[in-house]
């Protein structure tokens, strides 16, 4: 080790701390001091091609190294870099001087593989830890309780309970009094003494890597002489420095697994650099890091007017005055602390104090956005990548679709092209497992033409996009294949339905035909009325898309025709002697069905026209209206599913209100069990179907049901007021108060037609159209349709849905 400006010791060893900026800082003047003919880096061997993208305008750092094993994509690891990390100093020091870099680390070849299969040598030790906390992760978990924290051991030994503020204390805020090597020396010091106390601290593997990295500055020493400086995790320095046969070394290497990879540069971001992303080598702050290294001086005036103005954004009042009085606090409390400058928690105690007025929810705030950060990294087109990252990077640019590490809300009109087209790639993505976008419920419109999406870009998103590169070089072919793929693998027909909707929203007319027919051999074979039932729904759906998107969506209606013909077939049967639980679940599906035949009929009737409606769009309804009327009469029908019938036939105008009175009546009368009542007037008018507002506007259904439940017998009242209380709770606040004025009136207002007619303020036998006419004109205004006649109510009611 270099203990001055001449050398020194050979070769120079620079033990840092990984995304150190007081480490970065030294290794740039240990650097400018010695000058060394070639500079060996902790990392990669493979890549080394990578290096010189590390000079490029557009390479913009946090950025990481990405290696991933070639057949199995998703086997893959990162080696993080920040501007403030000491072996991108080193990367572009040696760019900038003309002198060769090379990473000396484990090949990510076997590092991929340490996982995958144990080593065949016998004297090569089996581990099953991690590295150290200051090294790159290792993709697969480590026991905690056998790893030794250096840090954290000679913060321990100093006085200190925080590691990163005795680092701080002792790196960060002190100069290096004129000798730039003293730093590195003093780490060397410590480490050695660590390894002496603990061995490899629980961490085996480092056994191995150490060799290989020893290996390699030897072969750097042969070409280069002994002017060779070396930047690695100060860990690793004392055994770098310890004398080793090159036998032994090769003897640990000796049987290493290994697996084909290939490597890259990626984005990386300050947030995924920090220890809680669970990021082995990670710190507490990488947003307070990138500003020490950043500023030029007075890091705590900038940083707190940095706070200052985060806060002004966020409409709180914050002023000069608080920012000269926080640096005033902030370094009287370092100077209480008898720290040489004041750090992150002083700045932390300031801002909460004068800026916060003791609050921690906008600390929390400036703890997110500043102390942590969001910074995104930016990668040169240059840079390798699979095909697939090419075509989706080549249409984010296109359709103005930025990857942000921010979470934000994008809406999406589908009637533009631009938008569609955005939709198309967020939708195909989200087949092929990269899931930049989710769908949310958008806001202020409820149009099938809008969409909106929440968009964010996670590092991690770059090993899915190489993992889904098997599947094509392009998104549109990757993502046609994987639905073809995806398709014959289902085992249930509702995931076959719900991927051919997929299908139909990611514009994938290549993957239809395979979807479509291993849809109808599904359908043509799976029997059972509650598979079908779930089915139907989506592919109902799927039909409705070409509406908006222009995708033609002939070849489904015949599917969804046939399947909706067997779920009219075999729903009786299948709805027979069915227990409570069974029975709800069957009256759900009798809901979906209802829903999706509504929208089937008028698919049919906009694909075929009005003639076309009467024979297609009407006659499934018909079909399905008499379905629903052997439900409402067969006694072996459970009740809820009765009355859901009845009440779906009455909804469509199927179903006169008297007969629906009637059959009320029936069910109500003292020869049918309360339970069975109770269930059919659940089915009725609960679940959510706008049951509270029939009984408010029929009172002769409610007085049925006053009536019925005034007379259940005191022994089985027990038994019904569950069920009836389950369904009238669900009812809004509005509508139970009204029903309650209703029925306070007692039985006079109510009961019979005559009564309803003539004594009930605000009630009528018959519809008044003159008066539902009243409301158009002022539904034209809200809608913006002043140039439509009075009475053209089918272009209002189109417009309405």
């Amino acid at each position: 080790m270099g203990g001055s400006g001449d050398g020194g010791e050979r070769p120079l060893l620079l033990g840092v701390r990984h995304h150190g900026p007081g480490s970065a800082r030294a290794v740039r003047a240990a650097l400018e001091a010695a000058r060394p003919r070639a500079v060996l880096i902790e990392g990669p061997p493979e890549a080394d091609a990578l290096i010189p993208l590390a000079g490029d305008e557009e390479m913009r750092p946090p950025v990481a190294l990405l290696a991933h094993a070639v057949d199995e994509p998703g086997r893959s690891a990162f080696w993080p870099l920040a501007e403030f990390s000491p072996e991108w100093i080193a990367i572009r020091w040696s760019l900038e001087h003309g002198v060769p870099a090379r990473f000396i680390d484990l090949p990510a070849t076997h590092t991929l593989a340490w996982d995958k299969e144990e080593p065949v040598a016998e004297e090569e030790p089996v581990a099953e830890e991690e590295p150290a906390a200051e090294e790159e992760p290792l993709p697969q978990p480590v026991d905690e309780a056998v790893r030794v924290d250096p840090l954290a051991v000679l913060a321990e030994a100093a006085g200190y309970d925080d590691p990163e503020r005795w680092w701080e204390d002792v790196v960060e805020h002190r100069g290096t009094g004129g000798d730039v090597f003293a730093p590195f020396t003093v780490l060397e010091e410590a480490m050695g003494a660590l390894r002496e106390a603990y061995g490899t601290g629980g961490h085996e593997r480092d056994l191995v890597r150490e060799a290989y990295m020893r290996l390699q500055v030897r072969a750097a020493q042969r070409e280069f002489g002994d002017d060779v400086a070396v930047v690695c995790g100060a860990w690793h320095v004392p055994a770098l420095r310890r004398k080793a046969t090159v036998a032994a070394d090769r003897a640990l290497l000796k049987g290493l697994p290994k697996v084909k990879t290939d490597m890259t540069w990626v984005p990386w971001t300050h947030r995924r650099l920090a220890r809680a992303s669970g990021y082995g080598a990670g710190i507490d702050s990488p947003g307070w890091y990138g500003h020490l290294f950043g500023v030029p001086d007075r890091p705590v005036e900038r940083w707190l007017t940095k706070v200052a103005g985060l806060l002004r954004e966020e409409d709180r009042i914050v002023s000069s005055a608080h920012v000269i009085e926080a640096v005033r606090l902030a370094e009287t409390l370092a100077v209480m602390r008898g720290r040489p400058l004041p750090g992150l928690t002083e700045t932390t105690d300031a801002v909460r104090a004068v800026m916060c007025e003791g609050s921690d929810v906008p600390l929390a705030l400036v703890h997110d956005r500043l102390v942590v950060g969001d910074v995104l990294g930016e990668v040169p087109e240059s840079a390798p990548a699979v095909p697939l990252q090419r075509d989706l990077t080549r249409l984010q640019r296109r359709l103005r679709l930025k990857p942000e590490p921010l979470e934000r809300e994008v809406e999406l009109d589908l009637r533009k092209e631009t938008d569609a087209e955005r939709s198309r790639l967020l939708h195909r993505l989200r087949l092929l497992r990269v899931a930049w976008g989710e769908p949310a419920a958008s806001r202020g419109s409820t149009g099938t033409f809008r969409e909106t999406w929440r968009l964010r870009w996670e590092p991690e998103l770059s090993v899915r996009v190489a993992e889904a590169g098997v599947w094509g070089t392009t998104v549109l072919a990757a993502a046609t294949a994987k639905a073809e793929a995806d398709a014959v693998a289902a085992q249930a027909l509702a995931e076959v339905t719900a991927l051919a909707e997929r299908c139909l929203l990611a514009g994938l007319p290549g993957a239809l035909p395979v979807v479509m027919r291993v849809l109808a051999d599904r359908a043509a074979l799976d029997t059972d009325v509650g598979h079908l039932a779930q089915a139907l729904p989506a592919l109902v759906r799927s039909l409705r898309y070409g509406d908006v998107r222009g995708t033609d969506t002939k070849a489904l209606a015949g599917v969804a025709t046939g399947l909706a013909e067997r779920v009219f077939v075999g729903l009786p049967p299948a709805c027979a002697a069915l227990g409570t639980e069974a029975a709800e679940e069957m009256r759900r599906h009798v809901d979906a069905v209802h829903g999706a035949v509504g929208l089937l009929g008028e698919g049919t009737a906009a694909r075929q026209g009005d003639e076309g409606a009467g024979q297609g769009g009407t006659g499934i309804r018909e079909r399905w209206h008499s379905v629903l009327r052997v439900l409402s009469g067969r006694d072996t029908v459970p009740g809820v599913i009765r009355g859901r019938a009845v009440r779906l036939l009455l909804d469509d105008g199927a179903l006169a209100q008297d007969e629906a009175a009637r059959l009320m009546g029936l069910v109500l009368s003292p020869g049918t069990a309360p339970g069975d009542a109770a269930a059919w007037i659940e089915g009725f008018v609960g679940g959510g179907s706008g049951g509270g507002m029939l009984l408010v506007h029929d009172e002769r259904l409610l007085g049925l049901v006053d009536a019925w439940l005034t007379g259940v017998p005191a022994e089985a009242f027990t038994d019904v007021l569950p069920l009836l209380r389950r369904t009238f709770s669900a009812y809004e606040a509005g509508v139970r108060r009204t029903l309650g004025e209703l029925v306070r009136r007692g039985p006079g207002a109510r009961g019979s037609a005559a009564a309803v007619g003539s004594g009930t303020p605000g009630y009528a036998t018959d519809l008044d159209t003159e008066r539902a006419d009243a409301v158009l004109p002022v539904l034209r205004l809200l809608l913006g349709l002043d140039g439509l006649a009075d009475g053209d109510t089918n272009d209002l009611v189109g417009v309405t849905r």
